[in-house]
Protein backbone atom coordinates (compact mmCIF):
# COMPACT_ATOMS: atom_id res chain seq x y z
CA UNK A 1 0.00 0.00 0.00
CA UNK A 2 1.33 3.77 -1.21
CA UNK A 3 1.06 6.09 2.13
CA UNK A 4 1.74 9.83 1.73
CA UNK A 5 4.29 10.37 4.04
CA UNK A 6 6.02 13.84 5.33
CA UNK A 7 9.17 14.78 7.30
CA UNK A 8 9.46 18.16 8.73
CA UNK A 9 12.75 19.75 7.32
CA UNK A 10 13.39 22.96 8.50
CA UNK A 11 11.23 26.52 10.33
CA UNK A 12 12.92 29.48 10.24
CA UNK A 13 13.92 33.06 8.88
CA UNK A 14 15.38 33.88 5.49
CA UNK A 15 16.29 37.82 6.01
CA UNK A 16 15.21 40.16 3.09
CA UNK A 17 15.87 43.53 3.20
CA UNK A 18 13.44 45.83 3.86
CA UNK A 19 12.73 48.80 1.31
CA UNK A 20 10.56 52.00 1.60
CA UNK A 21 8.52 53.26 3.82
CA UNK A 22 5.64 50.54 3.50
CA UNK A 23 8.36 47.52 3.96
CA UNK A 24 6.81 44.50 4.65
CA UNK A 25 3.48 45.50 2.95
CA UNK A 26 2.72 44.24 -0.14
CA UNK A 27 0.59 45.95 -2.66
CA UNK A 28 -1.50 44.17 -4.96
CA UNK A 29 -1.25 43.97 -8.48
CA UNK A 30 -2.36 47.10 -10.51
CA UNK A 31 -6.13 47.61 -11.34
CA UNK A 32 -5.44 47.19 -14.80
CA UNK A 33 -4.77 43.37 -14.30
CA UNK A 34 -8.51 43.28 -13.35
CA UNK A 35 -9.55 43.34 -17.22
CA UNK A 36 -7.78 39.91 -17.22
CA UNK A 37 -10.62 37.57 -16.54
CA UNK A 38 -7.46 34.83 -16.36
CA UNK A 39 -4.77 35.84 -15.09
CA UNK A 40 -1.67 33.83 -13.77
CA UNK A 41 2.22 35.16 -12.73
CA UNK A 42 4.88 32.76 -11.72
CA UNK A 43 8.35 32.64 -11.09
CA UNK A 44 9.99 29.59 -12.48
CA UNK A 45 13.14 30.48 -10.80
CA UNK A 46 11.72 30.10 -7.61
CA UNK A 47 8.74 27.62 -8.66
CA UNK A 48 6.33 29.82 -6.99
CA UNK A 49 2.98 31.20 -7.88
CA UNK A 50 2.70 35.32 -7.69
CA UNK A 51 -0.35 35.81 -8.70
CA UNK A 52 -3.23 33.55 -9.94
CA UNK A 53 -6.86 34.50 -10.67
CA UNK A 54 -9.22 31.22 -12.16
CA UNK A 55 -5.57 29.81 -12.97
CA UNK A 56 -7.94 26.33 -13.40
CA UNK A 57 -10.40 27.25 -15.26
CA UNK A 58 -10.84 25.70 -18.94
CA UNK A 59 -10.38 28.54 -21.68
CA UNK A 60 -10.14 28.52 -25.38
CA UNK A 61 -6.92 29.10 -26.59
CA UNK A 62 -7.01 30.72 -30.05
CA UNK A 63 -3.60 30.67 -31.44
CA UNK A 64 -1.59 30.01 -28.19
CA UNK A 65 -2.34 26.62 -29.29
CA UNK A 66 0.66 27.07 -31.70
CA UNK A 67 2.97 27.11 -28.69
CA UNK A 68 2.01 23.08 -28.26
CA UNK A 69 3.03 22.58 -32.07
CA UNK A 70 6.32 24.74 -31.76
CA UNK A 71 7.32 22.01 -28.97
CA UNK A 72 6.27 19.18 -30.54
CA UNK A 73 7.92 20.17 -33.69
CA UNK A 74 11.32 20.74 -31.47
CA UNK A 75 11.29 17.62 -29.89
CA UNK A 76 10.89 15.49 -33.58
CA UNK A 77 13.97 18.24 -34.52
CA UNK A 78 15.74 17.27 -31.24
CA UNK A 79 15.13 13.39 -31.82
CA UNK A 80 16.52 14.00 -35.53
CA UNK A 81 13.00 12.98 -37.10
CA UNK A 82 12.28 16.34 -38.63
CA UNK A 83 15.12 18.96 -40.31
CA UNK A 84 15.11 22.41 -40.06
CA UNK A 85 16.27 23.07 -43.81
CA UNK A 86 14.38 19.91 -45.29
CA UNK A 87 11.95 21.52 -47.79
CA UNK A 88 8.31 21.05 -47.99
CA UNK A 89 5.68 20.73 -50.71
CA UNK A 90 2.57 22.45 -49.85
CA UNK A 91 -0.41 19.94 -50.61
CA UNK A 92 -2.72 21.80 -53.14
CA UNK A 93 -6.08 21.03 -50.34
CA UNK A 94 -4.31 22.85 -47.59
CA UNK A 95 -3.05 25.73 -49.29
CA UNK A 96 -6.90 26.01 -50.57
CA UNK A 97 -8.46 25.19 -47.53
CA UNK A 98 -6.63 27.78 -45.28
CA UNK A 99 -6.49 30.62 -47.89
CA UNK A 100 -7.99 33.65 -46.23
CA UNK A 101 -8.68 32.06 -43.06
CA UNK A 102 -7.25 34.02 -40.39
CA UNK A 103 -3.62 34.78 -40.14
CA UNK A 104 -1.34 33.12 -42.93
CA UNK A 105 1.67 33.00 -44.97
CA UNK A 106 -0.89 32.87 -48.09
CA UNK A 107 0.71 29.49 -48.90
CA UNK A 108 0.37 28.30 -52.58
CA UNK A 109 -0.50 24.96 -54.03
CA UNK A 110 2.62 22.86 -54.36
CA UNK A 111 5.08 25.25 -53.07
CA UNK A 112 8.19 24.55 -51.58
CA UNK A 113 9.36 25.86 -48.10
CA UNK A 114 11.12 24.39 -45.66
CA UNK A 115 10.60 23.49 -42.06
CA UNK A 116 12.32 26.74 -40.66
CA UNK A 117 10.00 28.73 -42.77
CA UNK A 118 7.01 27.04 -41.55
CA UNK A 119 8.12 27.55 -38.18
CA UNK A 120 8.92 30.55 -37.88
CA UNK A 121 5.59 31.23 -39.78
CA UNK A 122 4.16 29.63 -36.71
CA UNK A 123 6.08 31.48 -33.52
CA UNK A 124 6.37 34.96 -35.30
CA UNK A 125 3.75 35.67 -37.94
CA UNK A 126 1.05 33.11 -36.17
CA UNK A 127 0.10 31.45 -39.56
CA UNK A 128 -2.73 29.40 -39.78
CA UNK A 129 -1.81 27.56 -43.02
CA UNK A 130 2.36 27.11 -41.84
CA UNK A 131 1.05 25.32 -38.47
CA UNK A 132 -1.29 23.00 -40.87
CA UNK A 133 1.39 22.61 -43.46
CA UNK A 134 4.30 21.44 -41.35
CA UNK A 135 1.80 18.98 -39.14
CA UNK A 136 1.25 17.42 -42.49
CA UNK A 137 4.80 17.31 -43.75
CA UNK A 138 6.18 15.76 -39.94
CA UNK A 139 3.61 13.24 -39.09
CA UNK A 140 1.50 12.84 -42.35
CA UNK A 141 -1.61 14.90 -41.02
CA UNK A 142 -3.05 16.64 -38.67
CA UNK A 143 -4.80 13.68 -36.81
CA UNK A 144 -1.40 12.13 -35.85
CA UNK A 145 -0.39 15.62 -35.08
CA UNK A 146 -2.47 16.13 -32.65
CA UNK A 147 -2.33 12.74 -31.08
CA UNK A 148 1.26 14.19 -30.55
CA UNK A 149 0.10 17.06 -28.96
CA UNK A 150 -2.06 15.71 -26.54
CA UNK A 151 0.37 12.84 -25.99
CA UNK A 152 3.23 15.42 -24.98
CA UNK A 153 0.42 17.87 -22.95
CA UNK A 154 0.04 14.07 -20.86
CA UNK A 155 3.46 14.10 -19.84
CA UNK A 156 3.94 17.49 -18.88
CA UNK A 157 1.13 17.13 -16.62
CA UNK A 158 -1.15 19.43 -18.28
CA UNK A 159 -4.35 17.69 -17.18
CA UNK A 160 -7.07 20.65 -17.84
CA UNK A 161 -5.83 20.76 -21.81
CA UNK A 162 -6.89 19.31 -24.70
CA UNK A 163 -5.80 19.78 -28.39
CA UNK A 164 -7.42 19.15 -31.44
CA UNK A 165 -6.13 21.36 -34.08
CA UNK A 166 -2.48 22.17 -34.55
CA UNK A 167 -3.30 26.09 -35.23
CA UNK A 168 -6.03 26.74 -32.63
CA UNK A 169 -8.45 28.11 -34.99
CA UNK A 170 -12.11 27.84 -33.50
CA UNK A 171 -13.39 24.24 -33.26
CA UNK A 172 -16.34 24.45 -30.76
CA UNK A 173 -14.32 24.01 -27.81
CA UNK A 174 -12.80 20.86 -28.68
CA UNK A 175 -9.06 22.62 -27.57
CA UNK A 176 -8.96 24.12 -24.70
CA UNK A 177 -6.29 24.63 -21.90
CA UNK A 178 -5.88 26.39 -18.60
CA UNK A 179 -3.35 29.09 -17.53
CA UNK A 180 -1.64 26.82 -15.43
CA UNK A 181 -1.24 24.43 -17.97
CA UNK A 182 0.31 27.12 -20.31
CA UNK A 183 2.92 27.63 -18.25
CA UNK A 184 4.09 24.06 -17.73
CA UNK A 185 4.03 24.47 -21.76
CA UNK A 186 6.43 27.25 -21.76
CA UNK A 187 8.80 26.18 -18.72
CA UNK A 188 9.19 22.90 -21.45
CA UNK A 189 9.65 25.11 -24.65
CA UNK A 190 12.42 27.19 -22.44
CA UNK A 191 14.17 24.67 -19.99
CA UNK A 192 13.75 21.28 -23.16
CA UNK A 193 15.14 23.11 -26.14
CA UNK A 194 16.87 26.32 -25.01
CA UNK A 195 18.78 26.64 -28.59
CA UNK A 196 15.48 26.03 -30.65
CA UNK A 197 13.35 28.41 -28.59
CA UNK A 198 15.85 31.74 -28.90
CA UNK A 199 16.34 30.87 -32.31
CA UNK A 200 12.64 30.62 -32.99
CA UNK A 201 10.44 31.99 -30.34
CA UNK A 202 10.06 36.09 -29.58
CA UNK A 203 11.33 37.32 -33.04
CA UNK A 204 10.09 40.38 -34.16
CA UNK A 205 9.67 40.24 -37.57
CA UNK A 206 10.45 37.40 -40.24
CA UNK A 207 11.32 37.76 -44.24
CA UNK A 208 8.48 36.44 -46.65
CA UNK A 209 8.97 36.84 -50.25
CA UNK A 210 10.44 39.85 -49.95
CA UNK A 211 8.01 41.46 -47.57
CA UNK A 212 8.59 41.57 -43.77
CA UNK A 213 6.10 40.40 -42.07
CA UNK A 214 5.61 41.24 -38.18
CA UNK A 215 4.46 39.91 -34.78
CA UNK A 216 1.50 40.63 -32.93
CA UNK A 217 3.92 39.73 -29.59
CA UNK A 218 3.19 42.48 -27.32
CA UNK A 219 6.36 41.88 -24.47
CA UNK A 220 8.95 41.49 -27.64
CA UNK A 221 11.28 44.66 -28.28
CA UNK A 222 8.77 46.52 -25.61
CA UNK A 223 9.07 44.68 -22.14
CA UNK A 224 12.87 44.26 -21.00
CA UNK A 225 14.18 40.87 -21.19
CA UNK A 226 11.14 39.78 -22.69
CA UNK A 227 11.49 36.49 -25.43
CA UNK A 228 7.64 35.93 -26.11
CA UNK A 229 5.97 33.24 -26.19
CA UNK A 230 2.23 33.43 -27.84
CA UNK A 231 -0.69 35.79 -28.60
CA UNK A 232 -3.81 33.83 -29.16
CA UNK A 233 -7.23 35.75 -30.40
CA UNK A 234 -10.98 34.84 -31.70
CA UNK A 235 -14.06 36.34 -30.81
CA UNK A 236 -15.22 33.30 -28.55
CA UNK A 237 -11.55 33.64 -26.62
CA UNK A 238 -10.90 37.23 -26.75
CA UNK A 239 -7.50 38.69 -26.50
CA UNK A 240 -5.16 35.93 -24.92
CA UNK A 241 -1.32 36.26 -24.34
CA UNK A 242 1.30 33.76 -23.15
CA UNK A 243 4.55 35.49 -22.00
CA UNK A 244 8.18 35.08 -20.63
CA UNK A 245 10.58 37.66 -19.30
CA UNK A 246 14.27 37.35 -17.49
CA UNK A 247 15.48 40.00 -15.58
CA UNK A 248 18.53 39.57 -13.10
CA UNK A 249 18.30 35.79 -13.31
CA UNK A 250 14.62 35.35 -12.77
CA UNK A 251 12.42 34.20 -15.04
CA UNK A 252 8.83 35.22 -14.66
CA UNK A 253 5.73 33.52 -17.01
CA UNK A 254 2.79 35.22 -17.74
CA UNK A 255 -0.81 34.45 -18.60
CA UNK A 256 -4.13 36.27 -19.44
CA UNK A 257 -6.67 35.40 -21.10
CA UNK A 258 -10.91 36.36 -22.02
CA UNK A 259 -9.34 40.11 -22.39
CA UNK A 260 -11.69 42.40 -24.53
CA UNK A 261 -9.53 44.79 -26.40
CA UNK A 262 -5.62 44.30 -27.62
CA UNK A 263 -4.65 47.05 -25.91
CA UNK A 264 -5.97 45.80 -22.72
CA UNK A 265 -4.39 42.47 -23.07
CA UNK A 266 -0.53 44.24 -23.85
CA UNK A 267 -1.29 46.49 -20.73
CA UNK A 268 -2.81 43.98 -18.06
CA UNK A 269 0.31 41.32 -18.91
CA UNK A 270 2.95 44.32 -18.70
CA UNK A 271 1.63 45.51 -15.53
CA UNK A 272 1.53 42.36 -13.65
CA UNK A 273 4.83 41.43 -14.66
CA UNK A 274 6.48 44.79 -13.55
CA UNK A 275 4.50 43.93 -10.22
CA UNK A 276 6.40 40.23 -10.02
CA UNK A 277 9.93 42.22 -10.68
CA UNK A 278 8.73 45.46 -8.12
CA UNK A 279 6.94 43.53 -5.55
CA UNK A 280 8.92 40.46 -5.34
CA UNK A 281 12.47 39.70 -4.07
CA UNK A 282 14.30 36.85 -5.39
CA UNK A 283 17.76 35.37 -4.29
CA UNK A 284 20.21 32.08 -4.48
CA UNK A 285 18.63 29.74 -1.83
CA UNK A 286 18.96 26.01 -3.28
CA UNK A 287 21.28 24.37 -5.47
CA UNK A 288 21.53 20.72 -7.00
CA UNK A 289 23.68 18.56 -5.36
CA UNK A 290 22.41 20.32 -1.94
CA UNK A 291 21.59 17.43 0.42
CA UNK A 292 18.10 18.15 2.16
CA UNK A 293 17.19 15.33 3.84
CA UNK A 294 16.48 11.72 3.10
CA UNK A 295 13.54 9.45 2.62
CA UNK A 296 13.35 5.86 3.62
CA UNK A 297 13.89 2.63 1.25
CA UNK A 298 12.76 -0.80 1.24
CA UNK A 299 14.63 -3.97 -0.19
CA UNK A 300 17.86 -1.42 -1.35
CA UNK A 301 21.61 -1.86 -0.12
CA UNK A 302 20.94 1.65 2.11
CA UNK A 303 18.01 2.01 3.98
CA UNK A 304 17.68 5.52 3.10
CA UNK A 305 18.72 7.75 -0.16
CA UNK A 306 19.53 11.50 0.75
CA UNK A 307 17.37 13.89 -1.42
CA UNK A 308 18.05 17.07 -3.45
CA UNK A 309 16.21 19.07 -6.19
CA UNK A 310 16.89 18.83 -10.01
CA UNK A 311 17.80 22.34 -10.80
CA UNK A 312 18.69 25.82 -8.71
CA UNK A 313 15.24 27.03 -7.19
CA UNK A 314 15.43 30.78 -5.68
CA UNK A 315 13.44 31.71 -2.53
CA UNK A 316 10.83 34.31 -3.61
CA UNK A 317 9.08 36.63 -1.03
CA UNK A 318 7.13 39.81 -1.02
CA UNK A 319 9.45 42.59 -0.75
CA UNK A 320 10.32 43.68 2.59
CA UNK A 321 8.80 40.54 4.23
CA UNK A 322 10.89 38.58 6.50
CA UNK A 323 10.23 35.11 4.56
CA UNK A 324 9.75 32.82 7.33
CA UNK A 325 10.02 29.54 5.78
CA UNK A 326 8.90 26.47 6.63
CA UNK A 327 9.96 23.20 4.66
CA UNK A 328 8.63 19.49 4.74
CA UNK A 329 9.62 16.76 2.80
CA UNK A 330 6.42 14.55 1.05
CA UNK A 331 6.75 11.36 -0.78
CA UNK A 332 4.67 8.39 -1.48
CA UNK A 333 6.28 5.68 0.10
CA UNK A 334 7.79 3.74 1.13
CA UNK A 335 10.40 3.54 -1.87
CA UNK A 336 11.45 0.54 -3.58
CA UNK A 337 14.98 -0.03 -4.65
CA UNK A 338 16.56 0.26 -7.11
CA UNK A 339 16.32 4.19 -7.01
CA UNK A 340 18.27 5.79 -9.26
CA UNK A 341 20.28 9.05 -9.39
CA UNK A 342 18.10 11.91 -9.83
CA UNK A 343 15.19 9.87 -10.05
CA UNK A 344 12.11 11.94 -8.81
CA UNK A 345 11.48 10.73 -5.66
CA UNK A 346 8.88 13.18 -4.06
CA UNK A 347 9.04 17.36 -3.31
CA UNK A 348 9.87 19.87 -0.82
CA UNK A 349 6.53 21.29 0.67
CA UNK A 350 7.30 25.02 1.68
CA UNK A 351 4.96 27.73 3.88
CA UNK A 352 6.77 30.83 3.31
CA UNK A 353 5.68 33.65 5.43
CA UNK A 354 2.25 31.80 6.09
CA UNK A 355 1.39 32.01 2.61
CA UNK A 356 0.01 28.89 0.85
CA UNK A 357 2.06 25.95 0.68
CA UNK A 358 3.20 25.17 -2.63
CA UNK A 359 5.87 22.23 -3.49
CA UNK A 360 9.40 21.96 -5.74
CA UNK A 361 10.70 18.85 -7.26
CA UNK A 362 12.28 16.65 -5.37
CA UNK A 363 15.07 13.88 -6.70
CA UNK A 364 17.57 11.39 -5.59
CA UNK A 365 21.13 12.73 -4.73
CA UNK A 366 22.18 9.19 -5.07
CA UNK A 367 21.28 5.83 -6.34
CA UNK A 368 20.33 2.82 -4.02
CA UNK A 369 20.50 -0.66 -5.05
CA UNK A 370 18.85 -3.86 -4.30
CA UNK A 371 19.47 -5.73 -1.50
CA UNK A 372 22.22 -8.39 -1.15
CA UNK A 373 21.78 -11.33 1.46
CA UNK A 374 22.83 -9.54 4.14
CA UNK A 375 20.79 -5.99 3.58
CA UNK A 376 17.56 -8.26 3.12
CA UNK A 377 18.44 -9.94 6.32
CA UNK A 378 18.99 -6.79 8.46
CA UNK A 379 16.15 -4.81 6.76
CA UNK A 380 14.12 -7.67 7.58
CA UNK A 381 15.02 -7.47 10.83
CA UNK A 382 14.18 -3.61 11.06
CA UNK A 383 11.02 -4.17 9.36
CA UNK A 384 11.98 -2.60 6.46
CA UNK A 385 11.00 -5.23 4.03
CA UNK A 386 6.82 -6.00 3.18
Amino acid sequence: MTIRRSLLLLAGFVPVAATGSDAGRQAGPPAITAKAPVALLVDLSAGRTLYARQAEKRILPASMTKAMTTLVAFDLIAAGKLKEDAVVTVRPETAARWAGRGTTLNLRPNEQVTVSGLLHGVTTVSANDAAVALAEAALGSTEAWTTAMNARAAQLGMTGSHFATPNGFPDRGATYVTARDLVRLAQALINDHPALYHAYVGQQAMDWRGARLTSHDPFVGVVPGADGIKTGHTFEAGFNFLGAVTRGGRRLIVVVAGVQTEPARAQAAKALVEWGYAQWQAREWLHPGMVLGAVRVQQGDARSVPVTVPRDFRLAVPDGAQGRVTARIVYDGPLVAPVTKGAPVGGLELTVDGAPPYVLPLVAAQPVGPAGPFDRLVNGLLGLWP
